[in-house]
């Protein structure tokens, strides 16, 4: 588990204003632990890639593709999710994809990017490793040289599928390995169990790969006990349904296991029924490694900081700690090296003292 001794102290963060922190949430340095490359597909890019593509789409124009983003729940984004990775059919579009998220993340303040991406929403339709990897790894070289944007790549197998198929990909992803830094689990949690791929994710600890994995988001608390004990991940995607089990809360705040928390996600699938009663200042509360992240931003409304301040306007009883601690836990969160770390929780800490 990452330690929290990076910096030798934390900032004495006095009594900010609501706008003041608000200020300091979208300008600080801060990790993007929890998005799908694929869920920021924006649906101008969706029409420009259809264009180039030759793709036809059952929408007349962004405005009516915009106007489908209406979910009652997991499985009905899904579907449309999947549907829109349809237009990626080329190197270029997955480039185009990557470097437009990356250029959004710069503007927001994100030092550190660990993206997930879907292989098996690809290699079903054809497209291969081949073709999306040599993409990601140009645009994550392009965002290290001109944005400073460090980037990690999950790859991430889908749950809804079966685990030989996943094992499949795993197999696949192996030439690509330098360029990976984990594995991680998504798509339908219910009746998906994270026992399912208990295989997949001891062959990726073998690998050399973090393992994370969605959990809690849909399914209930016994699926991060599944995640923590057979698939033995290092963070929790989601996790928001821990608040259950009071036993589990001791244990995740005893281990300081991070969850990547997304609350217009949660909002926008039905997982909670708006901001202002999000269980995440609980989570804080009970002593959590929360983050915040976007999670599919271009389906849900909002990127980083957009999850950021508007949970903050929803909830006035958040304030100046809460908001460095989300901020702290992000960079303390990441899988990036002990020594950049060090340096973004240095620079977020001397951005609050003059603040303070």
């Amino acid at each position: 588990m990452i330690s929290d001794n990076l910096t030798p102290s934390r900032p004495d963060i006095a009594a900010l204003p609501a706008e003041r922190v608000a200020h300091l949430l979208r300008a600080s340095p801060k990790a993007e632990l929890h998005v799908h490359i694929e869920g920021t597909l924006e649906p101008e890019l969706i029409f420009a890639l259809a264009q180039r593509n030759g793709v036809s789409l059952p929408y007349a124009d962004v405005q009516a593709l915009r106007k489908a983003y209406a979910f009652s729940d997991l499985q009905s984004f899904l579907d449309l999710y999947y549907a829109g990775c349809d237009v990626l059919r080329t190197e270029q579009d997955f480039f185009d994809l990557a470097w437009a998220y990356f250029q959004r993340a710069a503007r927001d303040h994100v030092v550190r990017v660990e993206p997930f991406f879907d292989p098996q929403s690809h290699t079903v339709r054809g497209v291969g490793f081949e073709v999306f990897m040599p993409a990601f790894i140009q645009a994550a070289q392009r965002a290290q040289d001109e944005l400073g944007l460090s980037v990690g790549w999950i790859v991430s197998v889908l749950r809804h599928l079966p685990e030989e198929d996943a094992l499949q990909t795993l197999d696949a992803a192996q030439p690509w390995l330098d360029h990976l830094i984990g594995i991680g689990l998504d798509s339908s949690e219910r009746g998906n169990p994270p026992e399912k791929f208990a295989r997949v994710f001891a062959r990726a600890r073998e690998m050399g790969l973090y393992a994370v994995a969605h959990a809690g988001e849909e399914g209930p608390p016994a699926y991060v006990l599944g995640a923590l004990d057979v698939l033995k991940v290092e963070r929790i995607d989601h996790g928001v349904r821990a608040s259950e089990d009071p036993a589990l809360m001791q244990r995740l705040a005893r281990e300081q296991m991070p969850l990547t928390v997304c609350p217009l996600s949660n909002v926008r699938l039905c997982v909670v029924p708006d901001l202002a009663q999000h269980n995440l200042p609980q989570l804080l509360a009970a002593g959590l490694k929360v983050t915040v992240n976007s999670d599919d931003p271009a389906y849900f409304g909002g990127y980083i900081n957009d999850n950021l301040t508007e949970l903050f306007a929803a909830q006035p009883a958040l304030g100046a700690p809460q908001a460095y601690a989300l901020l702290r836990n992000s960079l303390e969160a990441s899988f990036a090296a002990n020594g950049d770390k060090a340096l973004w929780i240095a620079q977020l800490d001397a951005q609050w003292r003059q603040a303070a």
